[in-house]
């Protein structure tokens, strides 16, 4: 379709549609008259008929209406509320072909967006048991149909689905959000109206230690104070198992965020402890720790042999976070540096470090281009360094640090294909080939996929 053309499509109107492929938020993606259809839970190979619900210059967005020729991949879906939840998109597809699509999206990642085709990409590292695997649950609190709602937001809007048994929840957390659910209708407690801003509870957030059986509940409100605070607490004891630490926080500002600055521990432990492997992590309302512990250990595993350490290495993690993978390294390594920039992070690091008794890390607070420069300046050489960056990957200046360096060897891990396949781009023109990736499946039933990646030094000839 040429610049001035209309599309070929209108709103409310009623098309078929063949699926070519997925999407990178694992939707369908169609062309009628060589306009761009993505319809939500549509399969390659598919032909649909849809419904238009959005159109704009260059594409349009459909609801699934009908499949006239279904995919040998599609599968009755297993949750109840599949098609209204947003929480999941590939349920509807048999788990071996959302591993074979996890890998094919991070192909054309770095096929296009890296322009690299010399790459070994292995088959994804599916789960053993792809259901029931998240350790940590967020739902918002709010009110549907005239009752309390707990649950995922509906698909594209802010429109709570409740929840009675998210299938890839694990099953305590399921338990979390029906008795919080309970005790807010009970207690009459109001809930937070996102468009007036008035209310009291807004989110629930469940954090389960899949390896120790320690429960955290952690409920946010708008207020100062918990309404019903003792009633509350006294009703989670009778009905959480394996609860170990009930907290408050406090979130008045409007928006997305969901934790508030003030965090205070109300019955119970500051934190609750699980084990990836044979260490042992504290983890608060607060610390980051991968959602699913077992493919957890499968991804640091990886991390570990990409790594290539005899036990005389010096490795610097960067974005080190609460220090979960430095520790893993540690293990291999004659020494580790660990760096990130959020301080309670590092707190939380060196609290770890003590528990497993590892003495050769060094955990730093700071930003990477700065501390990295100082540790260089000061006489350390890593052999290897690694890097598990946010969403939006690395930010220039680091990976020229990086480079600056130079290592033997770099282990990227990402949760971002596309911010992943942009830097492994610049890494190659800064004297870094990309060796092999690893696509391991964190977080089955959705569109989403980690990866783990080996850099290595290129030598002159």
């Amino acid at each position: 379709m040429t610049k001035n053309q209309t599309a070929p499509v209108k709103m409310g109107s009623r098309y078929t549609v063949e699926i070519a492929n997925l999407g990178h938020s694992g939707e369908g993606v169609g062309r009628y008259q060589d306009f761009t259809i993505f319809v939500p839970q549509a399969l390659p190979g598919e032909v649909v008929e849809v419904q238009v619900s959005e159109v704009k210059k260059s594409y349009a967005k459909a609801k699934l209406i009908a499949v006239k020729q279904a995919s040998t991949e599609r599968v009755e879906p297993q949750c109840s509320v599949y098609q209204s939840c947003g929480g999941c998109q590939l349920q509807h597809m048999r788990y071996e072909g959302q591993l074979k699509a996890k890998r094919e999206q991070v192909v054309n990642a770095i096929t296009r967006i890296g322009k690299l085709d010399d790459v070994t990409i292995h088959p994804t590292i599916g789960a053993a048991n792809p259901w029931y695997y998240r350790n940590k649950m967020q739902f918002p609190v709010g009110r549907a149909q005239g009752k309390v709602a707990v649950g995922c937001y509906s698909q594209g809007t802010h429109a709570i689905v409740n929840t009675d048994d998210c299938c890839i929840q694990h099953t305590v957390n399921n338990t979390i959000a029906d008795q919080v659910r309970r005790i807010v209708t009970e207690l009459n407690i109001p809930t937070y109206d996102e468009r007036t801003g008035e209310g009291v509870i807004r989110h629930v957030m469940g954090r389960v230690g899949t390896a120790t059986g320690e429960v955290m509940v952690a409920l946010v409100t708008v207020t100062d104070k918990l309404p019903n605070q003792a009633k509350i607490i006294t009703a989670l004891q009778l009905a959480i198992p394996g609860l170990a630490s009930i907290i408050h926080n406090v979130n008045p500002q409007r928006g997305n965020v969901i934790l508030g600055r003030t965090t205070r521990t109300i019955w119970g432990k500051d934190t609750i402890t699980d084990k990836l492997g044979n260490l042992t992590f504290h983890i608060s309302a607060r610390s980051f720790f991968q959602v699913n512990t077992e493919q957890t250990v499968v991804l640091y595993g990886k991390a570990v042999e990409y790594a290539g350490l005899t036990g005389k290495e010096t490795v610097i993690d960067a974005y080190c976070g609460t220090g979960t993978i430095t520790l893993f390294l540690a293990g291999q390594a004659d020494k580790v540096y660990g760096i990130e920039i959020v301080e309670p992070a590092i707190a939380d690091a060196w609290q770890n470090a003590r528990t497993n008794k590892v003495e050769n890390v060094e955990f730093i607070a700071g930003d990477a281009v700065e501390v990295m420069p100082d540790l260089y300046r000061s006489g350390i050489r890593p052999e290897t360094i690694v890097v598990d960056p946010p969403r939006a990957g690395c930010e220039p200046k680091v990976l020229e640090t990086f480079v600056r360096m130079n290592p033997e060897r770099i282990v990227y891990v990402s949760c971002n294909p596309a911010s992943l396949a942009r830097d492994l781009a610049i890494l190659a023109e800064q004297g870094y080939r990309t060796v092999e990736i690893q696509p391991v499946d964190m977080f089955p039933h959705t569109h989403h996929v980690e990866c783990c990646v080996l850099l290595q030094r290129k030598h002159s000839p």
